[in-house]
């Protein structure tokens, strides 16, 4: 050919510098300016810091009647095939993100200039595609908008990316402006043609095994239709992810044929196999379990075992006979103070037996008990109270001072009550199933935090949905370790007492100093820990280095189980160097408040070091249901991140005197084997591995989980608010020292 490649060269550096192309460069300035950096797919590995360029591909073949389909569509809309396979792939990007507004790559031929299309070279120049999905847009809408999105970019599409690039990220070490792209083979080249010599000359995706970038889709037409290739990056994504992601192109663009004027939000991902997978087949119909109160069943176990140790603490011990009658005479004197069910009291008691007598003997006289944990600022337990309506509360001498004073509510004494001569028989009422147990308050994102109530049932199903699990009986040593204004203690109090195992209440300060609590372990035989992830790396450290001095004591464990906050598998390597993983066995248990205690389980163990980043918390027990739902309601596929929500036997009857509020968590269950029943909108984010597990992947909203506890970040906000010499306030949580 007359033009040789260099002299191509030279025309674009003559003709294609920043000063010759100021009008363009202003146009993809303000195009690409408050673009999202990357579309945010969640990853089957856990991103490197620079990927290998190591990469495969899948292939998928669009059947040709589907795409004569297409093609029609396409021209009653004035779309393009380009522009077609754009919208139904920039539909499933969106859905497999939740971003609305992202960036697809692509290539233009660069061959404008004349002369050009005989040239032997590489011409070809990258084209940034904006994409913005409203979920209320038709397919119709898209595929309008696509088509001016590209229309425009293509009439600028001679600039070189490299400049497009400056000027989208002026001084950024970034070189990517996506990391997903799109190009379409449609030039019109003949196919299997013959050239001599028995051989063939055809057109096809060659899969060199690397990539430049996450993903590049690839589409040919052919013979049978429309072959579609994902080359992928290996470091990020299984084949197995890409071939669904295939998938779900495929049934959107049957959705979009079928109906254009569909909103993308209610376009098919999944088809129904894989709906009932994600809906049923990982939330199995399971019988009720028999219901009961937690007074039947402790008393029932104080039958079986009444000379056994029930509660430690420090030099005192209690024995299941010693236990009830104490718990009897402080229902007595509820009672007649007027104590019933669904009245509330308050406990603000220190650690010790007290504490267990005063919670069971509320229950034994039909009330529920409301924490007031001591350690919380005054003003803070003022709103518990006025907030709950409680008319009594439980305390002991030397904390009367702790108790705020609320119009209508009295203050009774632990020893008053204990020293008044009640009888110690049991009461002749006898609770519901279904009457309250306790309100728990967890925070509040408008500053005001809101009280979880829940009913004896909602517990005693509990510790049957787990008995085949764990097996615990009366050889089980247990720590209440926990604050009884957190939830994990209602687990660790009736995980012993339900069982006739033993529970050592541990003092506040032996809590505070994972050394002495490491001993105490030891000491007491302790089976079944219990331990927010935070507070287990503490306890591992003081473990390590007792280990380094020769003085590591020798632990009985059963079990550690996890739960308050994701755990980070990484952190349990010096465990599993020191303990294996068979026993103790470590559980990981993800639960919520409103959803009493726990809602999943899963053994966790080496193997699963392999993916350190992962917070995997396994499957619901089996009288739960959870559904992984998008912003609209509706299920997601596989590896695609959805909100949390927990249907079942489990779910708290809502927040106490909050019906709006209940109203918008505890929603309505469209998908359950029970009509009527609520699920709860949790706020987490999770997704669904191939094989069923789940992986936590943090809070939709403003809440961290610290040390175990739900914090709302607003409600600081909002009480740093009220001082007159603030105006602003924002609130972060930071990590100054890892762990």
């Amino acid at each position: 050919p007359a033009l040789q490649y260099g002299d191509f060269a030279t025309w674009q550096q003559t003709n294609l510098t920043p000063q010759a192309l100021s009008t363009e460069l202003a146009w993809w300035k303000q195009t690409l300016s408050g673009a999202p950096s990357l579309l945010a797919l969640a990853t089957d590995k856990l991103r490197p810091q620079r990927l290998s360029s190591q990469g495969a591909r899948r292939l998928r073949v669009l059947p040709a009647s589907l795409m004569a389909k297409l093609h029609a569509l396409g021209r009653r809309e004035g779309a393009t095939p380009f522009m077609m396979l754009v919208s139904a792939l920039a539909t499933v990007l969106h859905r497999w993100s939740g971003q609305a507004d992202f960036i697809l790559g692509s290539a233009t031929s660069g061959r404008d200039v004349p002369g050009t299309r005989s040239l032997v070279g590489d011409c070809t120049n990258f084209l940034p595609l904006r994409l913005r999905l409203p979920s209320d847009t038709t397919v119709s809408g898209l595929l309008a908008s696509v088509k001016q999105t590209t229309l425009a970019a293509l009439a600028h599409g001679y600039v070189p990316y490299d400049h497009v690039l400056a000027i989208a990220q002026p001084g950024s070490q970034r070189r990517e402006l996506y990391n997903i792209a799109f190009v379409l083979d449609d030039y019109a080249i003949p196919r299997a043609q013959p050239v001599g010599g028995g051989l063939t000359l055809d057109v096809g995706l060659l899969d060199n095994r690397t990539t430049e970038i996450d993903m590049t889709f690839e589409a040919a037409p052919g013979p049978d239709g429309l072959l579609i290739g994902c080359k992928y990056a290996t470091d990020l994504f299984e084949p197995e992810t890409i071939d669904r992601l295939l998938s779900h192109v495929e049934n959107v663009v049957v959705g979009m044929v079928a109906a254009p004027e569909t909103k993308l939000s209610e376009l098919p991902l999944m088809t129904e196999a894989e709906r009932h997978q994600v809906l049923h087949g990982w939330n199995p119909p399971c019988e009720p379990f028999p219901t009961g109160t937690l007074v039947e069943r402790f008393e029932a176990q104080v039958e079986r075992t009444p000379d056994a140790i029930a509660v430690t603490f420090e030099l005192r011990q209690l024995t299941y006979r010693e236990l009830d009658a104490r718990a009897n005479r402080l229902a007595h004197v509820l009672w007649n103070r007027g104590v019933r069910p669904e009245v509330l009291v308050g406990v603000c008691l220190e650690r010790g037996v007290e504490l267990v007598v005063t919670l069971l003997g509320i229950l034994k006289a039909g009330g529920a008990y409301l924490p007031l944990d001591s350690a919380h600022p005054l003003e803070h337990l003022a709103f518990l109270l006025e907030d709950a309506h409680a008319p009594l509360v439980l305390t002991q001498s030397s904390l009367e001072d702790r108790v705020p004073s609320v119009e209508g509510t009295t203050v009774l004494t632990f020893e008053a009550a204990m020293a008044s001569g009640a009888s110690s028989e049991r009461l002749a009422h006898r609770s519901a199933p279904g009457d309250l147990a306790y309100v728990i308050y967890t925070s509040g994102s408008t500053g005001r935090p809101k009280g979880v109530m829940v009913q004896h049932d909602h517990v005693t199903r509990l510790f049957t949905a787990t008995e085949a699990k764990f097996h615990f009986g009366p050889s089980d040593v247990w720590t209440l370790f926990h604050s009884y204004a957190f939830d994990f203690s209602v687990w660790e109090l009736w995980g012993a007492l339900l069982y006739g195992g033993r529970l050592v209440v541990v003092p506040y300060f032996v809590s505070r100093s994972p050394q002495a609590f490491l001993r105490l372990l030891a000491d007491e035989g302790v089976t079944v820990l219990n331990q927010t992830p935070t507070a287990f790396r503490q306890l591992l450290h003081a473990e390590q280095q007792a280990a380094s001095q020769g003085e590591a004591p020798p632990l009985a464990l059963r079990y550690v189980i996890f739960g308050g906050e994701a755990l980070d598998l990484a952190s349990l390597r010096p465990w599993f160097e020191r303990h294996g993983d068979a026993r103790p066995q470590l559980v990981n248990m993800y639960g919520i408040t409103e959803t009493t205690v726990h809602v999943t389980w899963r053994p966790v163990g080496l193997a699963d070091l392999e993916r350190p980043a992962s917070s995997v918390i396994g499957q619901p027990l089996p009288d739960l249901q959870l559904y992984l739902l998008d912003w609209l309601g509706r299920p997601v596929p596989v590896g695609v991140p959805g909100e949390i929500h927990v249907g079942g036997a489990g779910v708290a009857r809502g927040y106490l005197r909050r019906p709006e509020l209940t109203a918008a968590r505890f929603v309505d269950d469209g998908f359950g084997p029970v009509p009527g029943r609520k699920l709860y909108r949790a706020g987490d984010l999770a997704r669904r591995l191939p094989n069923g597990d789940l992986e936590y992947l943090g809070r939709i909203d403003h809440q961290v989980k610290l040390r175990g506890f739900r914090i709302e970040l607003g409600e600081i906000e909002s009480s740093l608010s009220t001082h007159p010499d603030v105006r602003e306030t924002v609130v972060i949580v930071r990590e100054d020292v890892p762990g």
